[in-house]
């Protein structure tokens, strides 16, 4: 049994504290992890909440995980010892549906295995990357390309993923328009990697702040939706629209954006239900959708995506001792654009 330091919450109002949890022993197709960086993402503030249903606490959140392989099982082929490896949302599946067999993981027909706020095979409750250690299934551990560091590295297992996977399943591309809305940790990653798709690219915020920001990181055009305006001049714009955003937002405004055929994703899980009207999905055979993250495959042609076209996020590098402080800064969107947790300070 290995020992990781860690920091775990005990409740939805509890502040986080310092912890020690247990991590199995190696089997002989697991890849022991010596943890880097850990991203903050929404989702963790969500679930360590109780915002999307109950909760076995303690808990310790974190599915935006880069390190280095400190060990392996004896049977383990992928990965070996001194290797730069990240770990996402996931860390197990069936691996036998038809879900997994086509390589969409995390759609597993049996329920894939969450990095944290799950049940492993064991029986026993999967706790993130908030800690020194973890033991992953080798299928479950990503390379990270050469050109890319461990701390930027961490969000792309899930920021990265959760925008490159619906931009790349809707082919973005050149002759698109495409429109993110939101600015924050997951619409930043989305401007990057549509404009390097060779989309053309807006951005729809709440205002004009982020402006500079957002055309820095490839966008081609900027709106505040807080403006009436905004919404009559570039209606039946988009074949494409990922919304980002976790918080409850008109989605006839938005699909009233799209042109014939166009798409609106949405890949922010606000925790409250939202509501449309029909008439504006028939009009001009429009398509309200979902995403979630990727699977492994597209996991890894992600982060060699951005390798390839030195694609990383904007980040802020905090000490374990901050995550308090850093998801009251994520909920009051005070932060550009990721928070990444230094492990070496747990």
């Amino acid at each position: 049994m290995i020992i990781a330091k860690a920091r775990a919450v005990d409740g939805p109002d509890k502040p986080f504290r310092v912890a020690e949890i247990k991590r199995r022993d190696l089997d002989s197709n697991d890849v022991l992890i010596e943890i880097k960086y850990a991203g903050i993402c929404h989702s963790d503030i969500h679930t360590a909440h109780g915002e999307w249903g109950p909760v076995n606490y303690p808990l310790v959140p974190g599915h935006e995980i880069a390190g280095i392989v400190t060990d392996i099982g004896s049977n383990v082929k992928k990965h070996k010892v001194g290797d730069r490896v990240g770990v996402g949302c996931m860390v197990d599946s069936c691996g036998e549906c038809e879900n997994c067999r086509k390589g969409e993981e995390q759609y597993c027909l049996k329920g894939n295995i969450q990095t944290y706020a799950s049940v492993d095979k064991y029986g026993e409750p999967t706790q993130g990357g908030y800690s020194t250690h973890i033991v992953v299934q080798e299928d479950f551990v990503l390379r990270i390309p050469d050109g890319i560091g461990l701390d930027a590295a961490a969000p792309l297992l899930c920021a990265g993923i959760t925008t490159y996977s619906p931009l790349n399943h809707w082919k973005a591309g050149a002759g698109q328009k495409v429109a993110v809305v939101g600015m924050g940790g997951l619409g930043h990653m989305a401007v990057q990697l549509a404009h390097a798709m060779g989309a053309d690219v807006t951005v729809l915020s709440q205002s004009l702040k982020k402006k500079e920001d957002g055309l820095q990181l490839g966008a081609d055009h900027y709106y505040a939706t807080s403006n009436p305006e905004t919404f009559e001049k570039l209606a039946g714009t988009f074949d494409l629209i990922i919304n980002t955003v976790s918080a409850k937002i008109n989605l006839d405004a938005y699909l009233g954006l799209l042109s014939l055929d166009g798409t609106l994703v949405n890949v922010g899980a606000p925790a409250e239900p939202l509501s449309l009207s029909i008439i504006n999905l028939i009009g001009h055979r429009r398509s309200f959708a979902g995403s979630m993250i990727g699977g492994i495959r597209e996991t890894q042609e992600m982060l060699d995506f951005c390798a390839e076209h030195n694609i990383v996020p904007k980040i802020e590098v905090i000490s374990a001792d901050q995550i308090d402080k850093a998801y009251e800064r994520v909920l009051a969107s005070d932060v550009k654009y990721r928070f990444v947790i230094d492990i070496s300070t747990m």
